[in-house]
């Protein structure tokens, strides 16, 4: 049996269905979703790699939606895009509409009469950026159901105030191949914690879209913050239960030592407090600069306090036998290379900066696995015709 019947005997084994259906949180997922998510992934990086085509749309429209900057999530999106056979046309909402005042529900039908999927990166405005996505989704539901779209084009969460599914999903499949499977990751413990940064209006989803999912797997998951840097409480709730409902583990520290004693992987990454990013969104929304630079000014200055909370060779030293797995959604900030001060020391990126670039490259692949599962109803008979036909990607 090859490779990619392996991978396709797991697909079907799974019996998972998500077409149809948005992927907007990790935790809205059954089990066996998500590893159908990873497993698709896989087969689509097969065949890339195997020189075979993977274009399954002889045409129709990608919406990429950034409210927020980006550089993996945005070129991951259009690369998925691009390989499943789509066309990425950007919203840009200072040229549409939206300015002079066109609803969410019009924005969401105009866009979509030839689309098959919309990208939304929204993560600025706390409470604002997965609402937001819910209610495209309603107005995309209202427009098929009353015949204006001819299908509902699906949604997938590139980023919003509460989960960033993409990068977790991208950040488990790393770790399953790194570590030799799924099964392989029950026990192991990851280190989620703050890291120094010289910035303070980070979001939350990164964190809590780790500790969401890799809680699900068995994982021994801690969390760890300076006092005062907690994340959203209900997202921390679901990270329980799941570690109770995996048999894994979840626990809450104030020590960066701590957290990094013996463990498998460590994630160190800076965001803002919740509080702060509840009085920021009200900032914001206000437009309130002067409040905004206030804020700013607060942040730093109590971030400063916590300067040692960086990923340095020292504390790499706590890990399990000293070789912990290094993961970072990138961009870090590097001390004295990206910044003075920041979230890891040169030395420790520069070690593992190759890792997290491999880390990063399952993102465009982990984002065509939900455009494929969200289109078509059997995504294993899909791939096995691509591969079957075996159209070359490059004609050598």
């Amino acid at each position: 049996m090859t490779k990619f019947e392996s991978i396709l005997k797991q697909i079907t084994s799974l019996k998972a269905n998500l077409f149809q259906k948005d992927f907007l949180l990790t935790w809205d997922k059954s089990q066996k979703e998500l590893e159908l998510v990873l497993y698709v992934a896989e087969a689509l990086k097969y065949m890339r790699d195997n020189n075979i085509s993977a274009k399954c749309f002889d045409s129709g429209l990608g919406i990429s939606n950034f409210r927020d900057n980006s550089t993996r999530t945005r070129f991951s999106f259009a690369s998925a895009c691009n390989l499943l056979g789509l066309e990425v046309q950007d919203l840009d909402e200072a040229k549409s509409q939206i300015a002079h005042g066109e609803t969410v529900r019009e924005t969401a039908n105009m866009i979509s009469f030839m689309t098959d999927i919309i990208g939304i990166r929204d993560d600025m405005f706390l409470g604002a950026g997965h609402t937001y996505m819910k209610e495209v989704g309603e107005a995309l539901d209202e427009g098929h159901s009353k015949g204006v779209l001819a299908q509902r084009p699906g949604i997938v969460n590139l980023q919003c105030d509460i989960d960033h599914p993409t990068q977790s999903m991208a950040d488990l499949l790393h770790l399953k191949n790194y570590f030799g499977g799924l099964d392989k990751l029950k026990g192991k413990k990851i280190a989620m914690t703050w890291a120094y940064s010289p910035s303070y209006g980070k979001p939350l989803s990164v964190p809590q879209g780790i500790i969401g999912l890799m809680t699900r797997f068995g994982m021994d998951v801690e969390l760890a913050y300076p006092e005062g840097y907690s994340l959203i409480p209900d997202v921390v709730d679901i990270a329980k239960k799941n570690a109770k409902a995996s048999g894994g583990k979840f626990k809450v520290s104030n020590s960066m030592e701590e957290a990094f004693k013996n463990a498998d992987i460590v994630y160190p990454k800076s965001w803002a407090p919740y509080s702060v990013m509840q009085k920021r969104t009200t900032l914001l929304q206000k437009g309130d600069k002067d409040g905004l630079k206030d804020l700013e000014k607060q942040c730093l200055a109590n971030n400063a306090k916590f300067k040692n909370w960086e990923c340095d060779e020292k504390k790499m030293k706590l890990t399990k036998g000293g070789k912990a797995l290094y993961m970072h959604c990138l961009p870090a900030d590097i001390t004295d290379v990206s910044c003075k001060e920041g979230e890891v020391s040169a030395k420790v990126f520069e070690k593992y900066r190759i890792e997290t670039y491999i880390e990063a490259g399952y993102k465009p692949y982990i984002i065509a696995s939900m455009i494929l599962t969200n289109r078509f109803k059997n995504s294993a008979d899909i791939l096995k015709k691509l591969y079957k036909n075996g159209t070359q990607r490059i004609i050598v």
